[in-house]
């Protein structure tokens, strides 16, 4: 008797902890659940981490990931307005904002990746179509900017003018492809065109458009930076023949004072003792004059009084 009631407590107990494990489940802060019976909704869905329970065997639980999910699409190749072949590389970014929508509609991420490659390419494929190659390509019309030396930025007259550019382009793609997958319990967050291949004959050509576009744009500012020398080299010289200028006039005044000064310090000296003043200056200036001159005089000439002097003076 005790050995069945024991089996019995035991089966209960194994029953009860079955129950207990297929009605209670945990929700993470990471995901969405949405509960059902026999494939209809039950309540609303659960957006709240925590311990939840739910019928066992009879009810279902779908989680869903509620963080901002990455998707990714396959390069395809599409023609420009201009009949120019490009391949097109996409990726975005999108969550799931409708569990029970999206459950209804799509049943699993999978499918959702899926139906978001044929949303986006048929989007991107006809967006792209309706412009030109260089559109697609450029976002303005600038080539290259300044901003660092404060400079406007430059625009080459020449080039191919564009109204709408790759972002706007992006921006429509998006816009466009938000309506769509609304119907999905999906909110696409963003989209941008991650890369642009050419096939090989466009390829050339936008390599030799590039080039040209570049060797002007260098060559404009080649000659501004030829402008801007010869305006400094300008400068220069006048600055430099004024500064010559006054230091000519600083150094004739200079002079002028020192020729003045030299006068008066001779005069004074002179009119002191003149007879001593001409008999120095006579001594210097005979070494200076003998030494590099022949000099043809006569005998009585004033020049030569003071050798005569030294000649006529007894000796010793």
């Amino acid at each position: 008797m005790k050995q069945a009631t024991l089996a019995a407590l035991l089966i209960l107990f194994s029953v009860g902890g079955i129950l207990l494990v297929n009605s209670a489940f945990i929700v993470d802060e990471t995901e969405l659940v949405v509960i059902t019976q026999f494939g209809q909704p039950v309540d609303r869905p659960l957006t709240e981490p925590g311990l939840h329970w739910k019928s066992p065997f009879v009810q279902e639980i779908h989680k869903f990931d509620k963080r901002i999910l990455n998707w990714d699409g396959f390069p395809s190749e599409v023609p420009t307005r201009d009949k120019k072949f490009i391949w097109v590389d996409t990726t975005g970014r999108w969550k799931i904002t409708d569990p029970l929508l999206f459950l209804q509609t799509m049943r699993n991420e999978r499918n959702a990746q899926s139906r978001l490659d044929d949303i986006i390419d048929g989007i991107t494929r006809n967006n792209i179509t309706r412009h030109s190659l260089v559109a697609v390509v450029r976002s303005s019309n600038d080539i290259l900017t300044a901003k660092d030396q404060g400079e406007d930025a430059f625009s080459d007259s020449e080039l191919e003018n564009i109204d709408i550019g790759r972002e706007e382009i992006t921006r429509e793609i998006l816009e466009e492809a938000k309506k769509v997958v609304k119907e999905y319990g999906i909110e696409l967050i963003d989209l941008r065109i991650k890369r642009i291949n050419y096939i090989e004959s466009v390829q050339r050509k936008v390599f030799d458009r590039m080039i040209s576009e570049r060797n002007r744009a260098a060559e404009q500012l080649r000659s501004e930076g030829f402008g801007i020398r010869a305006e400094v080299e300008g400068q220069k010289e006048k600055e430099l023949a004024r500064i010559t200028s006054e230091a000519y006039e600083a150094a004739q005044k200079l002079k002028g004072k020192a020729d003045a000064d030299a006068t008066k310090i001779y005069g004074d000296a002179y009119s002191q003792d003149p007879a001593f003043y001409s008999f120095v200056r006579t001594l210097e200036a005979y070494p200076k004059t003998l030494k590099s001159s022949r000099l043809v005089l006569t005998t009585d000439n004033e020049f030569m009084k003071y050798l005569k002097q030294a000649e006529a003076r007894p000796q010793a």
